[in-house]
């Protein structure tokens, strides 16, 4: 019946969106991988822990050059994308868009939670629901004024990175040694990192909870707030300019490719040979040694859209494409799976190898992680509707229990 509140049915859903989230979902285990096996500085200063020589050096110089904060900023566009597809359903089915859009995003601030409290304290939906909160006010204005107030909102956190940098030699000598601890910790607290996390379970909780209140409260209201909700703010942009449905021509998107690749990939090479140029010094490498990523990431990752929207206007690897699309389509789903299987693997109620495992095997970890997920997401897609998760989270915010399997869906009135 027209205007009746469903979930979106498959012959709605736009396929570029689903391949280009899937690629997305797979590519940040590529840089998550790092924080569930080693220490957490590891992650920001590859110097703080684990051997960084030969093969391993090269594999920390590769996952940065073409992972390290360009699949999040994917899945951030994406994001912004996707609050106006949902609000321009709700419309076209003269239903409220925005109690539906809050009710929607607080039952995933929920699972954010969950998963950052209880599973890994790296979660990224407690940030992508809170920003939701915000940017859905604007999402009626011109995509040009959309564009322009993300490009502005981005540069927040390296305003706030450039007083930091100017400032750090005035700052107490206690706040500089938190700094130091941060970016280079003592082998005595990498110890005891490593001791909570491969402990019991009551020990890997309290410190996967210490963690989580950390990324939630300052590397939040530093970052996070501000890159998530302009890159948001950006794939709104996007979507209106039809970029996201490879509604465009094949030759803006080769252009496009070609020219954010460009400007991407050498600033993000340059920032790389800059910080070990600095011997990755808290005083540089923490604050202006990062901008050269963080501003790179964005043309890389733009190249990556591009180039994604050519494979999907392509007439070729359709099996592949069905294949990427059924793991973005389950994207939630295979996001947290992911957390559960390296937790397995690498913490105290697992394995227990956190802290003995090398970029190098890390990066077969994370290889066998999607294999497992580009062979589950479809064949679980061809017997049911939804990803085990997105089928909670549907079924929560619609109020009612979703249909789950296709069989079933296909024969109710």
């Amino acid at each position: 019946m027209h205007g009746l509140l469903s979930p979106t049915s498959a012959p709605e859903r736009v396929q570029s969106l689903d391949i280009l989230r899937g690629i997305a979902i797979l590519g940040i285990l590529s840089m998550n991988i790092q924080s569930f096996a080693m220490p957490g500085a590891a992650y920001i200063n590859p110097t703080a822990y684990g051997d960084l020589e030969g093969v391993n050096l090269w594999v920390w110089i590769i996952s940065h050059l073409f992972a390290d904060q360009k699949f999040m900023t994917l899945f951030s566009i994406l994001f912004g994308a996707g609050i106006l597809l949902v609000t321009d359903r709700m419309e076209q089915k003269s239903k409220s868009p925005l109690i539906f859009h809050f009710k929607r995003n607080l039952w995933l601030l929920m699972f954010g939670l969950i998963h950052a409290y209880l599973i890994w304290y790296g979660d990224i939906l407690v940030t992508y629901a809170i920003c939701s909160f915000l940017v859905v006010w604007v999402r009626n204005r011109p995509p040009r004024t959309l564009f322009l107030f993300g490009l502005i909102v981005l540069f927040v956190p390296q305003i706030i990175t450039l007083f930091f940098s100017a400032t750090i030699h005035f700052m107490p000598e206690e706040a500089i040694s938190a700094f130091r601890l941060g970016w280079h910790p003592t082998p005595a607290l990498i110890a005891e990192e490593i001791a909570a996390v491969t402990g019991s379970l009551g020990e890997q909780l309290a410190h996967n909870s210490q963690a989580a209140l950390g990324m939630q409260t300052f590397v939040f209201l530093t970052l996070f707030l501000w890159r998530a909700s302009g890159l948001m703010l950006i794939g709104m942009a996007f979507y209106k300019w039809g970029i996201l449905s490879a509604a465009r021509s094949t030759g803006f998107y080769w252009k496009g490719m070609l020219i954010a690749f460009a400007i991407g990939f050498p600033l993000t090479a340059y920032g790389i040979v800059r910080n070990f140029g600095a011997a990755w010094s808290m005083e540089y490498s923490m604050f202006t040694g990062s901008t050269f990523n963080y501003w790179g990431s964005l043309g890389v990752s733009f190249g990556y859209l591009c180039a994604v929207m050519l494979f999907s206007k392509s007439g070729i690897g359709k099996g592949i494409k069905q294949r990427f699309a059924a793991i973005g389509q389950m994207a939630l789903s295979n996001y947290i799976a992911q957390s559960i299987i390296c937790i397995l693997i690498f913490y105290g109620v697992g394995l227990g190898l956190f802290g003995q495992v090398d970029r190098l095997f890390q990066a077969f970890i994370t290889i066998g992680i999607w294999t497992l997920q580009y062979m589950w997401s479809k064949p679980w897609l061809d017997s049911f509707r939804f990803g085990p998760l997105e089928w909670a989270w549907r079924s929560l915010t619609y109020g009612s229990v979703q249909q789950m399997k296709k069989r079933l869906a296909a024969i109710k009135p």
